[in-house]
């Protein structure tokens, strides 16, 4: 595993030691990004050993020359399957849902609860829309960590039992995971609290960067036309940005990297609203509503760095529809076998808009984000049914 050099502010550049915790850069308030020494990882040959030592490890801990030298905290997450639509002959299905606890989510809790074990930390909270508070208490459980979540009401059941099975002090609120994350503010010092939000410590990134090394060696180390990633808090998209920026610095892959398509729901979209004006940050969006509840986002904290990358590929953003989610939602499900989660389902929604609007060629090659298992929005999706 690599040394850490330091962490790096993301917005100012502003640097700071990993050997005690933080949170986000005191002079501006940018998320850190963590910095490596890479030099022993560097050549085909480190690459090699990746697939050489195969199955060294079938989770994300396979990357282990560019993650932090820590004992983990894991419950198998990682190498999710890579499938080929039996429609589409360019498309794959990155599907996420194959992950401990059933979302991407683990991937960055697997990181961020690895981490503040080995910092000492033993409380931890954290605001959520949902998932990433189930994949938190599981991963908090594993380690013997307190843990604090704070999710709206009205997410998906299954989201509430994770927490209460796995030990987790849960707290419903009357809002949005914006009033969830300005509870989490208001009261970590008076309680102790090491806030794991997203973009507000450093490793969830880490632990999301391993969908991209795990999609361009899935691809045989080369890079697909366009990534489709549902994007709430985006830290998949900010980590697998970071993931092609480090395998290019070690000569892991070269060529052009993929447009990032983010992908939003059209009654929660700050990042289409701020893209479409030009804009470098969000602002909140107004009376946000969507049965995506992972997309019920109204103002990520990393819309800088999400509409940096989204321009800085050659991507865009694209908003759909409840209705357009949901009828991609079934018409995969009955075509290709997958229950994809409302999120991911977004993703299928997206593609087939930018084919048809000519932003993509039906011969592009393209990787669509499953962020989570359909199994866990049951409640939800049978509303959308009529069963209950």
């Amino acid at each position: 595993m690599p040394s850490i050099k330091h962490l790096e502010c993301s917005r100012c550049g502003h640097t700071a030691s990993a050997s005690v915790p933080q949170n986000v850069c005191p002079q501006c308030a940018g998320s850190y990004y963590v910095r490596y020494d890479l030099s022993a990882a560097k050549g085909l040959a480190a690459r090699n050993r990746v697939t050489a030592d195969y199955p060294r490890s079938t989770g994300l801990w396979r990357y282990r020359e560019v993650l932090p030298e820590v004992t983990p905290v894991s419950l198998g997450e990682g190498w999710t399957p890579m499938l080929p639509s039996r429609r589409y002959g360019k498309v794959w299905v990155k599907e996420e849902g194959a992950n401990p606890t059933g979302t991407f989510k683990a991937r960055g809790m697997a990181l961020a609860i690895s981490m503040a074990k080995h910092l000492g930390i033993r409380k931890v909270a954290a605001p959520s829309a949902g998932n990433a508070g189930g994949a938190m208490a599981a991963y908090a459980a594993a380690a013997g960590l307190e843990a604090h979540i704070f999710m709206p009401k009205d997410v998906p059941l299954s989201n509430q039992v994770e927490c209460h099975i796995h030990g987790a002090h849960l707290t419903l609120v009357d809002g949005l995971i914006s009033d969830c994350g300005r509870i989490v503010a208001e009261r970590k010092d008076a309680e102790g609290w090491f806030d794991l939000s997203t973009l507000k410590e450093p490793y969830r990134i880490e632990g999301k960067k391993t969908m991209g090394y795990e999609l361009v060696e899935q691809l045989g180390w080369r890079y697909p036309a366009a990534v489709f990633y549902p994007t709430g808090g985006g830290v998949g998209l900010i980590g697998m940005w970071k993931a092609f920026e480090e395998m290019e610095e070690l000569g892991w892959v070269s060529g052009p990297r993929p447009k990032m398509i983010a992908v939003q729901a059209a009654g929660c979209a700050p990042i289409t609203v701020a893209y479409e004006a030009g804009e470098k940050s969000s602002v909140m969006y107004p009376n946000a509503q969507t049965f995506a509840s992972g997309l019920r986002v109204p103002k990520p904290y990393g819309d800088y760095l999400i509409l940096d990358i989204v321009r800085a590929s050659g991507g865009t953003v694209v908003s759909r529809t409840d209705d357009q989610i949901f009828a991609a939602l079934s018409d995969w499900g009955k075509n290709e076998g997958l229950l994809l989660s409302p999120e991911g389902a977004s993703s299928m929604a997206a593609y087939d808009y930018l084919i048809e609007t000519g932003f993509l060629k039906p011969e592009d090659e393209v990787v669509l984000f499953n962020t989570g298992s359909g199994n866990k929005y049951t409640d939800v999706i049978s509303q959308r049914l009529g069963l209950g």
